[in-house]
């Protein structure tokens, strides 16, 4: 919560709060998720697809030890994401087959948006026990931003397995008058498509959530 009150104290805060919703937690949670991805397009792009996966290896490593030094606690969500990455990369190194690295997002968005349904029915609100540092809403709110939340890992989840099977790995395509293979194409439509999508859609859906917030304790 320190954080996020400093940010609102500061004096440059209702010029930047008006467009830019994530305190530097957030955004080093996003760089962590794709960061990794802008790297592997690079490299397998140059180098081919073990090394791409090495080197998103490599770089969602890096990630979680400057959350680690960063914020000197372990952040819950981006080690649990950025484990399961590192893992389905590594069957990919295996198998050799990209298969696997791709999978996971369909796997585990899927299985997430599962999760946070699951645990609003048995009144363990996820996002709740891991934002509410971050950010002070009512009940009902946290429901809603879980719910939001839930439907859109459903709806990413459903995208990505579309665009797995559409672009194959044997297959080369014409995009934007470029040759790429069927990774390339589902990595692009992961940093192109994915990453501005879902941080319109954040920050949609905290401007969506400012009435459910409850008043900063520390100004009472």
């Amino acid at each position: 919560m320190t954080q996020d009150v400093n940010i609102r104290n500061a004096s440059a805060a209702p010029a930047r709060k008006s467009w830019f919703p994530f305190n530097a937690e957030q955004t080093i949670n996003i760089l962590s998720e794709f960061g990794p991805l802008v790297t592997m397009f690079i490299v397998n792009a140059v180098l081919g697809i073990n090394a791409g996966t090495w080197a998103l290896i490599i770089t969602t490593m890096m990630a979680i030890g400057v959350m680690f030094y960063m914020f000197h606690r372990p952040p819950i969500f981006p080690l649990i994401a950025s484990s399961v990455t590192v893992a389905f990369a590594t069957l990919t190194i295996i198998t050799g087959d990209p298969m696997w690295v791709q999978i996971k997002v369909t796997i585990f968005n899927a299985l997430f948006g599962i999760f946070l349904i699951g645990g609003l029915f048995v009144k363990h609100n996820f996002f709740q026990y891991v934002f509410e540092k971050t950010f002070r809403y009512t009940d009902e709110g946290w429901n809603k931003f879980t719910w939001s939340f839930a439907l859109f890992f459903f709806l990413t989840a459903a995208a990505n397995e579309y665009v797995r099977r559409v672009y194959v790995e044997d297959h080369l395509y014409q995009i934007f008058g470029h040759e790429m293979s069927g990774v390339n194409v589902w990595i692009l439509f992961k940093v192109a498509i994915v990453l501005p999508v879902s941080g319109l859609y954040a920050w949609v859906l905290t401007r969506l959530m400012q009435k459910y917030r409850l008043p900063d304790p520390a100004h009472e």
